[in-house]
């Protein structure tokens, strides 16, 4: 956020030059009813990387105003997630924290007779709001007097009425332009269980009501929102305004960033829907935009921080392409991850010149970007796999850079290798390769001879490491001009397996371990690994389409 401007960091600077404020206090405020998704992640770096530019501070605070959808599960969660992006909140804040006192502040407005407690049912007060280019008409409520309200209010709070059966809403004007403003309900009768609160309230402030007193209580100096509470600016400074606070907090909007191939299920009740039916495994399933599922999918938070900074902040919703953070993924990666070697569709090759029983070790570079991250011991022998798409029976054209009968390639960190004779089975399917190698071509010996038609990889077979590879393309088809419900356009290729084998060079496979797989693409190792079978899922290929 250092590097790029933008017109909140603006507005920021000149409210400290002007005195308008001494300190810039933000806040990230989720209602734990879900895990976060990329979306939020936008939220929480832009919050606190702009605090943290002007050695601000910022809260944590839990919007936990609907008891029938939070649980402490996602609170859990949320806080992990925000900890795994690398941020610490200066707080960790509820809302339902601050119940009495936004109680108090209601009280205030009706004895101020700007709110009532009205009857009507919530299609009732649907229908008199009105339309945007119709104005309300006035409840036959809302003009009860201080004490009746007062009273019924009260009643409201002691359980005395059963859901639905009474509001209380503010009295502004039913004539409004903005509908927002059309008398808004400020509170609702909720039975049910409280995550922290148990059964003490059975009335729940509204959003728009709760939110800007919450900002107001902890100080915060620039509320940050997305674009579609734009409209509902107008009613937060009312709230602000009637009810006297003593801080003036205010709120600015930014646009929306939608990243293609995820904007489909970016939103809760889309991807709740997405687990409940068992389209995916979970809320961590690899293929969901959920930062839980990119962590299990091998994404790191410097990634995803780097890309959300580079997108920018702007004032109206903006699209880029999942390309753009396949590239951040690549950038981070391609000096920290180990380059090994795996075979996800493997080919059986024997070297029939080379000596049977044999092992040599090939000492070679964990990165060849990185000498700080060392080598190790790579095995080689007469038995090796190569990948079923690195041979063909003949070199199909000039641009052919692989394996192919009486073609002579180089094996990475070691020796040249011709292909003599492939052996088929029943179905003439071939099932191995009968290749010489040439022993003196060593990599690393100064050989400068014969150009090979190329350099491919290999997995030494006897001590074969067996793996489970899980490979990923976007779980919905995303096409603007396909209508279907998006659970039509479920992407049948979205994951796929193969089982293939990994070198055998005394590496440890651990969860969140990352890897670049030599000629394939980055890899996490998952959490349904075993100590005998590693399983990789693939985080994104080697290739960038990225400009």
């Amino acid at each position: 956020m250092n590097e790029i401007s933008n017109f909140i960091k603006t507005i920021m600077q000149n409210d400290l030059e002007t005195g308008k404020t001494d300190i810039i206090l933000t806040r990230f405020p989720p209602e734990p009813s879900a895990y976060l998704h990329l979306g939020h992640a936008r939220a929480i770096v832009t919050n606190f990387e702009l605090a943290q530019h002007f050695n601000g501070k910022t809260n944590l605070r839990f919007d936990d105003t609907n008891p029938t959808k939070e649980e402490t599960e996602f609170v859990e969660a949320i806080i992990e997630d925000i900890k795994w992006l690398g941020y610490k909140p200066d707080n960790i804040c509820y809302g339902s924290d601050y119940f009495e006192a936004t109680y108090q502040y209601a009280i205030k407005l009706i004895k101020k007779g700007l709110a009532y407690v009205d009857d009507l049912s919530a299609q009732e007060i649907s229908d008199y709001r009105g339309t945007l280019n119709k104005p309300g008409k006035d409840s036959p409520y809302r003009n009860r007097n201080i004490e009746e309200n007062l009273e019924l209010f009260k009643n409201m709070r002691q359980g005395k009425y059963q859901e639905g059966e009474r509001v209380l809403r503010a009295k502004i004007d039913m004539s409004h332009p903005n509908i927002n403003m059309r008398d808004p309900v400020l509170y609702r009768i909720i039975k049910a269980h409280h995550h922290r609160q148990g059964d003490k309230w059975v009335i729940y402030p509204m959003y728009d009501f709760a939110h800007p007193l919450q900002d107001a209580i902890e100080g915060i100096t620039h509320s940050l929102c997305s674009i579609e509470f734009e409209n509902h600016r107008i009613l937060y400074d009312w709230v602000i305004d009637n009810c006297e606070t003593e801080h003036q907090p205010q709120q600015i909007e930014f646009g929306r960033l939608n990243i293609t191939n995820t904007s489909s299920i970016m939103s809760k009740r889309y991807l709740k829907r997405l687990v409940d039916k068992g389209i995916v495994e979970g809320y961590d399933d690899p293929r969901l935009p959920t930062l839980v599922a990119l962590k299990r999918r091998g994404y790191t938070p410097e990634a995803i921080k780097n890309f959300i900074l580079a997108t920018g902040l702007s004032r109206i919703n903006s699209t880029v392409s999942s390309e753009m953070l396949e590239h951040f993924l690549r950038e981070d990666l391609k000096l920290k991850a180990k380059r090994i070697m795996a075979v996800l569709n493997p080919l059986k090759v024997v070297l029939t010149n080379y000596p049977e029983g044999k092992i040599e070790y090939l000492t070679v570079p964990n990165n060849v970007e990185a000498e700080e991250s060392g080598s190790r011991q790579l095995p080689f022998s007469k038995y090796l796999y190569i990948d079923r798409n690195d041979f063909c029976l003949k070199k199909p054209n000039k641009y052919y850079k692989r394996l192919a009968l009486d073609i002579e390639v180089r094996l990475f960190h070691a020796y040249f290798i011709k292909a003599e004779k492939a052996i088929f089975d029943e179905d003439d399917n071939i099932t191995e390769i009968h290749c010489t190698y040439d022993p003196e071509t060593k990599s690393g010996t100064g050989f400068d001879g014969r150009k090979p038609n190329g350099i491919i990889h290999f997995v030494e077979a006897t001590m074969a490491q067996p793996a489970v590879f899980n490979l990923f393309e976007p779980l919905i088809i995303d096409d603007a001009n396909d209508k279907r419900n998006f659970l039509e356009r479920i992407n049948p290729n979205s994951w796929i397996t193969k089982k293939g084998f990994v070198e055998n060079s005394g590496i440890e496979f651990k969860e969140f371990d990352r890897f670049q797989f030599i000629r394939d693409g980055y890899y996490v190792t998952d959490k349904t690994s075993t100590p005998d079978v590693p399983v990789f899922n693939q985080i994104v290929p080697l290739k960038s389409k990225y400009k």
